[in-house]
């Protein structure tokens, strides 16, 4: 094994074993049977969602063992499946502002068995899937499926709920801490001459620049994916869609 390879196994190891402390909060959250938590519970599906990222982009690249891969891959299956779980939750929250508590004990179960299912479901399909990935006949086609679906995926986004809604949803899933959107003024239109709304979004460290970068660049695709214009700067952005402005 190589030093790099050591190393970024090391890393991961640690970003795994700060994830716990994360799904005692989440659970504490869930156990209240409350939309009122909902913001809460959005930014604790962030900080999962930027962890996996970080493993998925920088680390998990390098590691080449066949038994760390899968090890690795196990445990990250099922954080994709709880942050896809907590999307879906915070989607229906803001959709129908309430949720059967049984929605909550399911998500609550799922984290509590995680183990089990790491070891056992999420194990088993990651051994097929990297069986399949390292035999050439079945790589090639694997290869094809991954990038198909990595494109749809890249280019689609939620339709349920209002465009507004939409907006704040995938903002506050990237790491928005408040997102408001507010009628235009004429000093934005120096920016975009047929701009109608903009959408400003705060973080919990302002000096974050690159969640800031990464709000406006989702926010942007979003919109540009419905056909409208769109100028990023930071910690806002112009659109010419006509959206509903917050009320005060």
């Amino acid at each position: 094994m190589s030093y790099i390879e050591k190393k970024y196994r090391l890393k991961i190891t640690e970003i795994f074993e700060d994830l716990p402390s994360l799904e005692t909060h989440l659970i504490e959250l869930l156990n209240r049977n409350s939309v009122k938590v909902v913001d809460d519970i959005a930014s604790v599906c962030a900080k999962f969602n930027k962890s996996i990222n970080l493993i998925l982009k920088k680390y998990y690249p390098e590691i080449k063992e066949m038994k760390d891969k899968l090890e690795i891959k196990s445990v990250l299956k099922f954080y994709y499946d709880l942050i896809d779980k907590l999307t879906d939750l915070v989607r229906n929250i803001e959709n129908f502002q309430k949720i059967d508590s049984e929605y909550y004990d399911k998500l609550i179960e799922f984290i509590e068995t995680k183990e089990t299912l790491i070891d056992g479901k999420y194990r088993t399909i990651c051994a097929q899937e990297l069986t399949a990935f390292y035999d050439p006949a079945s790589r090639a086609n694997l290869e094809k499926i991954i990038s198909e679906k990595y494109l749809m995926k890249s280019k689609q986004y939620f339709t349920i709920g209002s465009l507004e809604e939409e907006i704040k949803k995938i903002a506050k899933i990237t790491g928005a801490k408040q997102v408001s959107i507010m009628e235009v003024s004429e000093s934005h239109k120096k920016h975009l001459e047929s701009a109608e709304s903009i959408i400003t979004y705060t973080i919990s460290d302002d000096k974050d620049e690159g969640i800031l970068f990464k709000i406006g660049t989702e926010l942007k695709q979003y919109l540009e994916s419905k056909k409208y214009y769109v100028v990023v700067k930071s910690g806002l952005v112009i659109t010419n869609a006509k959206l509903l402005p917050d009320k005060n």
